[in-house]
Formats: structure tokens, sequence, C-alpha cells
């Protein structure tokens, strides 16, 4: 009897030791979410595949969505970033969606900001703050020199101090200047900035709890097959999930 009981007292601490293993050994996941309510970026499934690549390259699952309604306390709570791929569009969350969001960032959620992010709910001052700027304008895509402006900074890790990049170039306003910039564009390596030559283009921040990537990149398809765009995008992911 005592053997039995011992036995079964070894195989419940067993299982408990593995269950322990599996839930420290739990994936990461990583809500995409691009909306469009105006405009609509081509490039938005390419990068959905450079994300997931990512993903399976570096532990964390991807999950996508098109629907405001996944903004609860509950969903967005089983992510460690949201990443806002290109979306578009003004009022597009109700009340109850918006304080969601505050929550999560509130509560130590990360999310990464890439190009038409900036394009997205201009009634709400809160969000642009968070995000950091607000779009203007754009001229015509073309290439322009970017130069880091933080080289030492951990995001900017692998990355040259200048390199030549083609893009669709957004002016902004209302920005953020608590941000901490990583890269900006010379304006005079491309014609339609408006900006004073100081003209941000990357950058990130620590936002009433939570952390906040944002990149200008991203408006072209090939853009999620360079490579220099890619590593940057993983460094702001993985800074927002704070691995």
């Amino acid at each position: 009897m005592k053997f039995i009981l011992s036995t079964f007292i070894g195989l419940a601490l067993l299982f408990n030791f593995h269950a322990s293993a599996n839930e420290n050994k739990k994936v990461s996941k990583v809500l995409v979410f691009s909306l469009t309510k105006s405009y609509r970026h081509k490039s938005i499934k390419d990068g959905i595949i450079a994300i997931r690549k990512l993903g399976e390259a570096n532990n964390f699952e991807v999950d996508t969505s098109e629907n405001v309604t996944s903004f609860t306390k509950e969903n967005l709570g089983k992510y460690r970033t949201l990443i806002f791929l290109n979306p578009t569009g003004s009022n597009v969350f109700n009340d109850e969606q918006k304080q969601a969001l505050k929550d999560y960032i509130n509560g130590g959620g990360g999310l990464v900001g890439i190009h038409a992010a900036t394009d997205f709910c201009f009634e709400w001052e809160w969000y642009g703050k968070m995000i950091g700027a607000f779009f203007t304008n754009h001229p015509k895509v073309q290439q322009a020199k970017l130069i880091s402006v933080k080289p030492k900074d951990k995001l900017m890790k692998g990355m040259p101090e200048s390199w030549l990049h083609t893009d669709e170039w957004y002016n902004f306003k209302s920005f953020n200047k608590d941000v901490k910039v990583l890269v900006k564009l010379d304006e005079t390596s491309y014609q339609g900035g408006n900006m004073n030559n100081e003209h941000p283009i990357v950058w990130y921040h620590q936002f009433e709890g939570g952390r906040v990537f944002y990149t200008g990149l991203g408006h072209a398809p090939e853009t999620y097959v360079d490579s220099l765009f890619v590593k940057q995008l993983l460094a702001g992911i993985r800074w927002t999930m704070r691995k």
C-alpha cells in the first residue's frame, strides 16, 4: 500500500513538474491589426507574411485581425504586443474599445506601429501621443537617405549609420517630443520633406506603462523583404515584448 501511495505521489509530482515546465515554455503571441477604413496598402499581406516568418524564427505566434471587436480587455490580454500594420481611418473604435487599448498599454503591453499607423484615429489625442505623431501628407515614392540618430542604441544593433531606402515618406504633425528618435530623414536627399530637416522616421518610447515602437517605413511590398527593415522591425517587436 505504501509503495502504491509513494508511486502515486511521485507520478503526481512528475506531472506537476512537466506542467510547470510547459507553462514556462509557453509561446508568446502577437496580434497584427490591419483594419483599413480609407486607403488600403497593398503591402499588408506582405507585412503579415514577414511577421509570421519572424515569429517562426523567434518563437512567437502571430494572430491577425481586421475587426475592432478584438479590442476587449480579455482578448488583448492574450498578447505580448500588438502590431498596427498600415491601419487607416478615424472614429474606428468605440469608447469601450478605446478603453481596452488604454488599459492594455497601461498594464505594460507593447505596440508596434508600421507606416500608416500614424494615419489612423486622428480624432483621438491619446492615440496620437501614444503612437508618437500623426501623418499630414507625403510626396511621391522616392529614394531618400536615412541617418541613425542613436547608433549605439540597442534597437540600432546591426544597422548602418546611414543608408538609402525607397519608400513613401510621411510628413508629420503633433509630434510627441518625448519619444526617442532612432532614425531621421535627410530632407536634402529627396523632394517633399517639410520638417526643416528635423524629420524623425523611426522612434520608440515608454508610454503610460507600455512600450511603443514606430517605423515610418513600410509602404511598398518589397520593404518587407528588405534585410535592414526586417532587422529593425524585429528589434522593435522584441523590445515591446520585453524580450
